[in-house]
């Protein structure tokens, strides 16, 4: 009899024991007994219907089922009631990453780690961390308190006054830019191009114009869709047929430890881009940066999500000819409030690029390399739901085949369309995992409408 057998019968002598029922869960969860393991943290719930443990087991074998759509949704809702559980934060991290949202997933594990140091697991940070280079977790509430009772006094904070501007000449130096790119250099998305230039481009070429009818030059918008689909690229190439400054915010420039700081690097970089309008203020991944306040109730985060209202509504100073573009592959974790009249209120959806935009970029990939006889439209054919980052590992995949057989015949081996299509044979759209998401929030979560091109994409609304 195995130890499986043994615990199912300890459990039949004591069915109400709840920790015997955690430990035969688990159990049935190593054995791959899934079911069976569902069932258990059901009958755990039956006894004790806020149970932490069962509830997040449960959605962890919604995963290990095939169901990780739903398991996120659940998950999610979870720590919108019970925002300090760690092991629920690690659960969505894995849960995300396997949808190949890596900063999400790698946000969500730090969170974790910051609510409890002991929380671990070495396989999921190897793949959040290949190089093992391992952030420190995000401060703790505690930490940031202690922070602000051993502030520094007057004299001390006249010293910082100096690591502060040189920290914003750094920032000046390292920021901003003025792209070449312009729309010509990305490859199809015309009907994403033209919205662009209806929303942003036409109104900065007739100011004045746009002036007569009392309306202010820039504003915010959001572009979202599934990973590796150009939107980094479009807000360059946007700042590019502007011809104006590009400003590129990461993580790394805003977030501190020390208490209001962060708020500080934020309001320096919203006037770098004001001193030097108009111009072009880019977030990527901007729901790290706007998440729902609800999810932070007792988080420093909130301030910082207020600041970011505050710079975005120019009520600390005038934004007009300010463009803020924010990118994000998760557009319903940002607080509702970055969506109102003002802020984010024009939202871009940036699908997976068509058949022709995907012959359009397998062609600008095969520039200057050995490809011999491409046809990149019949590439294009076997690569549906392929995002440009797909398509580029199918180039890498292949780029790599050949230069194995290269090394062993010691001369140039050149790239063929049948080379690429049997690449692409083995690589799956990366787009679909975040359509498995997508489609639930467009469905059941759309009560405004603000993921119609969702369901249009996906042929579930005219």
């Amino acid at each position: 009899m195995d130890d499986l057998d043994q615990l199912r019968q300890a459990v039949n002598a004591s069915p109400n024991n709840v920790p015997l029922l955690l430990i035969f869960a688990a159990n049935c969860v190593n054995s791959l007994a899934f079911d069976e393991a569902r069932d258990t943290f059901q009958k755990i719930l039956a006894l004790e219907p806020t149970h932490v443990s069962a509830r997040i087991g449960l959605f962890h074998v919604l995963h290990l089922t095939g169901k990780t759509s739903e398991a996120i949704l659940r998950t999610e809702a979870f720590l919108q009631e019970n925002p300090r559980v760690a092991q629920a934060w690690l659960l969505l991290s894995r849960l995300v990453l396997t949808e190949g949202q890596l900063d999400q997933a790698r946000q969500h594990f730090l969170k974790a780690r910051s609510l409890d140091r002991t929380v671990t697991n070495p396989g999921l940070e190897k793949e959040l961390f290949p190089n093992g280079n391992t952030p420190p977790p995000l401060p703790t509430d505690a930490q940031m308190a202690a922070a602000l009772a051993e502030a520094d006094d007057d004299e001390d904070d006249d010293e910082e006054g100096d690591d502060d501007d040189a920290m914003f000449d750094d920032i000046d130096d390292d920021a901003m830019e003025t792209p070449s790119l312009a729309f010509a250099d990305v490859g199809g998305m015309d009907n994403v191009k033209e919205e662009l230039r209806m929303k942003i481009l036409y109104p900065l070429q007739n100011p004045d114009l746009f002036r007569a009818y009392g309306k202010k030059i820039g504003g915010g918008v959001l572009l979202y869709g599934p990973p590796g689909c150009g939107k980094t690229m479009l807000s360059r190439a946007v700042a590019g047929e502007m011809q104006r400054s590009f400003i590129s915010i990461g993580l790394h420039q805003i977030l501190d430890l020390h208490l209001g700081d962060s708020e500080k690097n934020l309001h320096q970089l919203f006037e770098l881009a004001r001193d030097n309008k108009p111009a072009v203020l880019f977030f990527d991944e901007v729901d790290a940066l706007a998440a729902d306040r609800n999810d932070l109730r007792k988080s420093a985060g909130r301030t910082l999500i207020n600041q970011f209202l505050a710079e975005m509504d120019g009520s600390v100073r005038d934004n007009d000819g300010l463009l803020i573009l924010g990118a994000t592959n998760a557009p319903w974790h940002i607080d509702p409030a970055f969506r109102r009249p003002g802020r984010f209120d024009r939202m871009i959806f940036v699908p997976p690029p068509d058949e022709p935009a995907r012959a359009a970029i397998i062609t600008v990939m095969a520039k200057d390399k050995p490809v011999t006889d491409l046809d990149a439209l019949a590439v294009a054919r076997k690569t549906k739901d392929f995002s440009g980052a797909d398509l580029k590992h199918v180039f890498d995949v292949t780029i790599e085949r050949c230069l194995a057989t290269a090394m062993k015949k010691g001369m140039v081996v050149p790239i063929t369309t049948a080379d690429l299509i049997q690449s692409a044979k083995d690589i799956k759209p990366s787009s679909k995992a975040w359509f498995e998401s997508a489609r639930n929030y467009a469905l059941y979560a759309n009560q405004s409408g603000f993921y119609d091109d969702v369901l249009q994409f996906l042929g579930l609304k005219k």
